[in-house]
This record gives C-alpha cells, structure tokens and sequence, in this order.
C-alpha cells in the first residue's frame, strides 16, 4: 500500500467529504428545529442524486483516459490536473469568504422553499448544494489517480476513508455537536490541498515535456536521488503522493510549483477581511 497516495486520497474525500456534510447536516438540523422532519427523505433523495451523478462522471473519466493512446492520453491527463488544480484553488478561496455565511444562507434558501414552492424543491436545494463538491472530488481524485500511477487504488481507498469520516462528522453536525472548530479544520486542510493541487500542475507540466508539447526548461534543476529518491524509497513516495516532490525536477516543472505554491500560500493565510457597515445616517425629525 502506498501510504503517500492513500494520505493525498483522504485529505481529499475528507475535505470536500466534509463540506457537503456540512451542507446536509445544517439543513437537516434546520428541519429538525422547525418541525419539518417529513422532508427528510426528499433532501435525502437530493443528496443521493448528486453522489450518483458524481460516481458516474468519475467513472465517465476513468474510462475515456483508457480508450486514448500517446499522446492523446498524456495530453489529457495534463488537462485534467490543470484543470483539477484550478478547481480546488477556487473553491479554496470560495469556502474560505463564505464560511461564516454558509449556515445562514442554506437556512434562508429552506424558508423560500417551504413557503413559497414545491417542497420537492428541498431535494434540488440539497441536491445543487452537494453536486459542486462531488464533481469537484471526482475531478481531483481522477487528476490524483493519474499522477499517483502505481499508487492509484491507494488514492481511492483512502478517499472511500476520508468520505466515511466525513459522514460521522455530518451526522455529529445533524446530532448538534459544537466540539469541532470548522474553522481550524478547513484551513488546514486547505493548505493541505494547495501543496497537492501545486504537486498536480508541476505533474502535468512533465507530462507535456515527455511528449515533447513544452520544450524549453526541460533540463534537470538539481538531482538528489542518491540521498532521497521519489522511487524505492517511502519517504520518497510518500513526499511525491503528498507533495508531488521529485529528485530530478525540469527546471520548468519546479519554477512552476514555486510560482503556484508561493502567491496561493501567501493570499490563502492572509486574514480574511471583515466588512463594515456603513454608520447610519442621523433621521431628521421635522421642526
């Protein structure tokens, strides 16, 4: 088992596993709290809907890559984890300006729902809610899977590990826990995924330099195989699953990572900004 690729695929099914949760979990609560428990089973339906759609896109992935032959399969495999990075960023800075308004906006979308529509409308409300991070766990898990080679049924089982604990912290969201700081456990994890998502893009940037796409900055940066090697050695693996490290970067693949690694690291801990209210204006009262 590489214990490298099995870390990278639970980071990612526990992340992404854990904001869905957080969306089920508010919204059930919020049921629960207004005397609304018969529409459990209609945001259950929702959310099984979008987990379904979500496992077939990820199954739609992974049979395409095996019907491409070189190049086209490289070409595609390096699309992807562009593509995957670039997703993740976003959703990275996304969560991280709205997490003090996500409980109070789903709770706002229930009320619209059950007072001014079909309460089928709670099963596309749950169902819109979670297929954002399905997809965008499917995406990344494909662009891991490919990166990790050899190490890909780690990945997977460790995303099946990290989405069962997801669920238990779902279910403790529902119950009423107040123990877990969300807060901490998305920054963290975040930065997790930004070492991940840089380790992605300097990947793929190899990809296109085997099949001969990119062409300059293909020399080796420096080569310290004989002291930590990303082959052989389980530090080494685990590094390159995690990391996405390697003994023997292009030039071009490591000015990359950096020039990914570095501005996202430094806008992701900036603090996030706090608006102010504008003062009220005085009321003028008639003479």
């Amino acid at each position: 088992m590489d214990v490298g690729s099995l870390t990278t695929g639970l980071l990612t099914g526990l992340r992404e596993g854990v904001e869905a949760s957080l969306i089920v979990g508010i919204i059930l609560a919020y049921l629960a709290k207004t005397g609304n428990r018969h529409h459990f089973g209609k945001i259950l339906a929702g959310t099984g809907a979008a987990l379904g759609v979500s496992v077939v896109l990820g199954v739609v992935l992974f049979l395409t890559l095996g019907a491409f032959e070189e190049p086209y399969e490289q070409l595609f495999e390096a699309t992807a984890m562009f593509l995957a990075a670039g997703v993740l960023t976003w959703m990275l800075f996304w969560m991280r300006r709205q997490a003090r308004m996500v409980k109070g906006e789903l709770q706002a979308a229930v009320d619209r729902v059950l007072t001014g529509g079909s309460a089928w409308g709670l099963a596309v409300l749950a169902f819109t809610a979670v297929i954002r991070e399905g997809v965008e766990t499917s995406l990344f898990l494909f662009a891991q899977v490919t990166a990790a080679e050899s190490g890909a049924p780690s990945v997977l089982l460790g995303a099946l590990i990290g989405l069962a604990i997801a669920a238990a912290i779902g279910y403790l969201i529902y119950v009423g826990a107040r123990r877990i700081n969300y807060g901490t456990f998305f920054r963290l994890t975040g930065l997790a995924l930004i070492f991940i998502a840089a380790g992605l893009l300097s990947h793929a940037i190899h990809e296109l330099i085997e099949i001969d796409v990119i062409n300059f900055g293909t020399q080796t940066a420096f080569d310290i195989s004989a002291i930590l090697p990303h082959e052989g050695n389980p530090f080494g693996e685990f590094l390159r699953a995690l990391l996405g490290y390697t003994s023997t970067p292009e030039v071009l693949t490591l000015a990359v990572y950096l020039l990914y690694l570095v501005p996202v690291l430094y806008l992701y801990l900036r603090p996030v900004p706090v608006a102010v209210s504008p003062p009220a204006q005085p009321v003028s009262t008639p003479a």
